[in-house]
This record gives structure tokens, C-alpha cells and sequence, in this order.
């Protein structure tokens, strides 16, 4: 190195260093200052976003919740609507199996009637004239049934029936009576009730019997001949007929009943209708074939009546003839003296024997 080089050094002074120092803090500080204030920001928008999911987290909970208790709900109500339905069901298939029932009944009702249109027709044709009354229909008069009653009586009873209910219920007051027999001879009889026993409703269904028929219009002819001719006539195939079973004159009307061994048979004769016999020498004669109707009680009603006219005597001795203490009895019951009165009818039976008596035009309220 040569001397004659000269260098200086350059040294700083106290103060600029201490203002680079404050200087360089300051620019520190504010870099601190600018990161507290970025840390200050972003743990507010940490605290808000916190409450925000907060917030978020308890509405979704409430919102699974009300899901969970809708749901239940449905659930309830879907059961509700299940059991409903079946309930209904159970309601709808009681109605189809009542509706079913009807619907037989409706059948069998219609069966019914598909035969009664055949009634009409299982009546033996007859010319008949009205004699009676016409009237509007609530004056009209109702049919009334009068039966025929078989009264069994004992020995030593008689009855008797007066023209009048007054005499008889005297009778029956008086109850003991002393018949004078002629002479010092009397005997005591008593007097009772007679109780009939009465129907009040009888109701009968009537159906159309598949092997019988009605033949009516016939002529008159020995009977056991027709039944014969008859009978052969229906027997035979070319005839609609069939093996038969039973015929029978039914006497009151005048008509006959054939029955078959077969149910096919009467159904086909019937359809016809009328049929060309040769029932007297070579005489063909036509008769009437007709479905025949089978009557059964399907409802029967009965109760006790006094008869208002007629009284019981019992206790009658057997100490003379029949007739003689018939009269006599009949001619002490006729005296007002003695209580009675006008008599309709008489009837004893001696002691020791068994008499029917039969009441007839008996009414449902015991009138005679």
C-alpha cells in the first residue's frame, strides 16, 4: 500500500441511529397493531360464526324433533285410518253377508211368488155370482173363522144351550140346581162353565206340489171308474205322464189328485193344461190340469173362551131311562122359575158312556 493513499472512515452519529431504531419499532408496532387488529377480526368472525352454527344446530335439533313427533303423529294417525279401514271392512262384509241373506230370502221369496202366479190356475174353474154387499174399504166387513169343535164329554154331564146369554149366566150364578123327577124323587146337579179352547190367528203358506196335479172339469161318472181311466190315462209316456203313485176323488169340489212317483211329471201336465180324455165309451172329454197346492201352518195362535150361552150339568145320576131324564132335565131348565129359559140345544150323556159334542159357528170371542 502507498503511503500516499489517504482513506477516512465514516461513522454515523448517535441520533440517526436511535431514529432508525424508532423508526424500525414503529414499523414493527404498526405491523403488530395491523395484526392484532386482523387477529381482533377474524375472532369476531370466529365468535359470529360460532353463534351462527349455534343457532343453525339448535334449529336443525328442533326441526329433527318436529319431524320426529310429525312423524309419530302420522304414524298414529295411519294406524288410526288402518284400524278405521278395518273396522269398515268388518261393517262391509256384515252388510254383504246380511244383503247375501236378504238376497236368499228375496230368491226364495221370488220362487215363492213364481209359484203362487200358478194359484190362480190350481182353482178349479167356477161360474160365481156376488150376492153380498159393496161398501168403501174401512166399512168394509172383515172374514171372520168359525170353527168346528169336537167337545169331549163325561158320563153324568149334559149341556145345554139357551136362546139367550142372560139365562145362561143366571144359571151358571145359581150353580146348584134341584131337579124334581115326579113325585117325592129329585136329584141335585151343577151347573159350570163350558171353556172351549179357540184359534185367534192361523196362517198357512201354501206352495205348488212338483208331483202333484188338480184335474177338474169332469164329468159325472161312476168314481171308480174315472180314478181308473184316469189313472191309465196319466201312466202313459205318450201322454206327458208317468208311473203313478196315488189318485184320489177329492168329494167336497168334485176334482181329483194325481200324484207320481216323479217330480218331472206334473210340471209338463200343467204346462198343457187341458188334456182330451176318453173317459165315457168313445167319448173324448176335455179336463183341466192344474198344479196342486200343499198347505202348511206356519203360525198358529189359540186361547181359552166361555161360551156365553151354553152351560155344563154334571153330576147327573143314572136313575131312570135316557130319554126320560133328558126331557126332564130339559123341561126343568126351560121354567123362569127355575132360572131358565128359552134352549136352543140339548144334549146328556148317561153315566158310564163317552159322547162327543160338537160346537159349531163358534166365533174367536165365544159366541155360538
Amino acid at each position: 500500500m502507498s503511503s500516499d493513499e489517504d482513506f477516512s472512515l465514516v461513522t454515523e452519529s448517535p441520533e440517526d441511529t436511535h431514529k432508525a431504531l424508532i423508526s424500525n419499532c414503529k414499523k414493527q408496532l404498526e405491523q403488530l397493531v395491523q395484526e392484532q387488529k386482523e387477529l381482533a377480526a377474524r375472532r369476531d368472525h370466529l365468535h359470529e360464526t360460532k353463534l351462527k352454527f349455534r343457532e343453525r344446530s339448535e334449529k336443525l335439533i328442533q326441526a329433527l324433533k318436529d319431524d320426529q313427533l310429525s312423524y309419530k303423529q302420522q304414524i298414529e294417525d295411519e294406524k288410526a285410518k288402518l284400524n278405521a279401514m278395518k273396522q269398515d271392512e268388518i261393517e262391509l262384509m256384515q252388510e254383504i253377508q246380511k244383503v247375501e241373506a236378504a238376497l236368499k230370502v228375496e230368491v226364495a221369496n221370488n220362487k215363492d211368488l213364481k209359484q203362487q202366479t200358478d194359484v190362480f190356475s190350481a182353482v178349479p174353474e167356477r161360474d160365481v155370482v156376488f150376492t153380498g154387499l159393496t161398501g168403501k174399504g174401512v166399512d168394509a166387513q172383515t172374514f171372520e173363522m168359525k170353527p168346528r169343535i169336537d167337545y169331549p164329554m163325561e158320563g153324568g154331564t149334559a149341556l145345554i144351550t139357551f136362546d139367550e146369554e142372560v139365562v145362561a149366566r143366571k144359571i151358571l150364578t145359581m150353580k146348584n140346581h134341584q131337579v124334581d123327577l115326579g113325585g117325592e124323587c129329585s136329584i141335585n146337579v151343577e151347573a159350570r162353565p163350558v171353556h172351549l179352547m179357540l184359534p185367534t190367528l192361523v196362517e198357512i203358506d201354501s206352495e205348488v206340489c212338483p208331483h202333484s196335479i188338480l184335474i177338474s172339469n169332469l164329468p159325472k161318472m161312476d168314481t171308480e171308474s174315472l180314478l181308473n181311466k184316469l189313472e191309465i190315462h196319466f201312466s202313459k209316456r205318450r201322454n206327458g205322464g208317468g208311473e203313478v203313485d196315488e189318485c184320489e176323488m177329492l168329494s167336497d169340489s168334485g176334482t181329483v189328485v194325481l200324484t207320481f212317483f216323479q217330480n218331472d211329471i206334473a210340471k209338463g201336465l200343467t204346462d198343457t193344461e187341458y188334456h182330451d180324455i176318453k173317459l165315457q165309451e168313445k167319448k173324448m172329454h176335455r179336463v183341466r190340469v192344474t198344479p196342486f197346492l200343499n198347505g202348511k201352518i206356519t203360525n198358529f195362535k189359540t186361547k181359552m173362551s166361555v161360551c156365553p150361552r151354553t152351560v155344563l150339568l154334571t153330576e147327573i145320576p143314572a136313575v131312570m131311562e135316557r130319554e126320560t131324564l133328558q126331557d126332564l132335565l130339559e123341561i126343568h131348565f126351560q121354567k123362569s122359575s127355575n132360572g131358565g129359559g128359552e134352549i136352543e140345544a140339548f144334549l146328556y150323556n148317561p153315566q158310564g158312556q163317552h159322547t162327543m159334542a160338537l160346537f159349531e159357528g163358534v166365533s174367536q170371542n165365544g159366541e155360538e
